[in-house]
């Protein structure tokens, strides 16, 4: 049975996108919804465009009450009744309360190669650090910030004068072939960690 996927995103949509376009043909998911926290969230027209419907719970009315924010998040992911949750750029730290409601369905792209770098300024973090290498993995959602088992990760090597920039556009296009390929195989039921290239 084709399994249905819900992405969040807060931004440009540029991970969501590869997500979609790759779920065509013997895929064993489809896009059920694009969902953001932000109306202005440029992937919203992306999602649209491909005929994917799209949803705005914005988080700001909700000030501090997190809580409150994710009920009505969850909710209207509910509606939707996704088998698999993707976060794509979604830059809202989520509770537990949330994540444990879909623990073991939700998945999520960090631009590092986890463990090292978890949260923020990562490609920075690994050139301050004098890395030889840096990248992305995919990883189920976890309580813990940028934690629980990994799925599959993707690395280049730092080249001499690489700036912090030039290093997040490279790792970018490693999650625009890793995602899709980590998700092909999750919703297929298989969750053993894959290695790019």
């Amino acid at each position: 049975m084709t399994k249905r996927v819900a992405i969040l995103i807060s931004g440009s949509g540029s991970n969501m996108v590869s997500l979609v376009e790759s779920m065509t043909g013997d895929h064993p998911a489809r896009a059920c919804l694009v969902l953001s926290n932000n109306h202005d969230a440029g992937g919203l027209r992306k999602a649209a465009d491909r005929g994917v419907d799209t949803a705005v719970v914005d988080h700001r009315p909700y000030g501090e009450d997190r809580a409150a924010f994710e009920d009505i998040l969850h909710a209207r992911l509910t509606e939707a009744r996704p088998d698999i949750l993707c976060l794509a750029g979604f830059m809202r730290v989520l509770t537990e309360g949330f994540v444990s409601r879909w623990q073991g369905r939700m998945l999520n792209i960090h631009p590092s190669l986890l463990p090292k770098y978890r949260g923020l300024n990562t490609h920075a973090r690994a050139l301050q650090a004098g890395d030889t290498k840096a990248g992305c993995t995919v990883h189920e959602v976890t309580p813990a910030l940028d934690d629980g088992p990994i799925l599959g990760q993707a690395e280049v090597a730092i080249e001499a004068g690489e700036t912090a920039e030039t290093l997040a556009a490279r790792v970018l296009e490693l999650e625009h072939i890793l995602y899709p390929a980590v998700l092909r195989r999750f919703a297929a039921g298989d969750r053993r960690m894959i290695t790019l290239p």
